[in-house]
């Protein structure tokens, strides 16, 4: 067998209908698209997506294309390898004293503290939230951990930002109350 000798095998190539060739052709008049509607128009149809006027699936799931959560809290990370570097043994930790040490940037925004590393000074350490790994190395290691309210939650926190004035008022009510 040669190259020249190949073909396909019978029945697999057919001609291809040609269609609006009138009557006898098999494909004439409305070749093939019904009457009337969408479908025989000309033009693209509305494609693969459309259905039929519903809202589509991709606009109907906001994460299919990027969502924002307005009551996400961002939290500042302080891992406990950082604070074993930088504290004394006995010392009390606290947002303000972990911004004058460079761990955090703005010690009016809520504060984590993560497990990573060893502590072998007892601590006080106050912060907004922990990991689970982190308080029991802080408390294994005889410190305390004190856990801060958050002076706003949800929407709050993140959308509307307080001078802060209105933020030290907000507190001292908090405190108070």
């Amino acid at each position: 067998m040669k190259l020249h000798d190949l073909r396909p095998n019978p029945g697999a190539k057919k001609k291809k209908t040609r269609i609006g060739r009138g009557i006898a052709a098999g494909g004439g008049k409305t070749s093939g698209r019904g009457t009337k509607g969408q479908g025989a128009r000309s033009g693209p149809n509305k494609g693969l997506y459309f259905e039929g006027g519903q809202l589509p699936l991709a606009r109907r799931l906001p994460f299919k294309r990027g969502f924002n959560n307005i009551f996400r809290i961002e939290y500042q990370e302080v891992n406990l390898d950082a604070l074993a570097e930088r504290f004394e043994s006995g010392a009390t930790v606290t947002p303000a004293s972990l911004a004058e040490r460079g761990l955090i940037r703005d010690a009016g925004q809520p504060v984590v503290v993560l497990g990573r590393g060893e502590l072998d000074k007892p601590l006080t350490v106050q912060a907004h939230r922990f990991s689970s790994a982190a308080q029991q190395k802080i408390e294994a290691a005889g410190g305390k951990v004190e856990t801060l309210k958050l002076a706003l939650t949800g929407a709050l926190a993140t959308v509307k930002k307080l001078r802060k004035e209105q933020l030290a008022a907000l507190k001292s009510r908090q405190q108070a109350g």
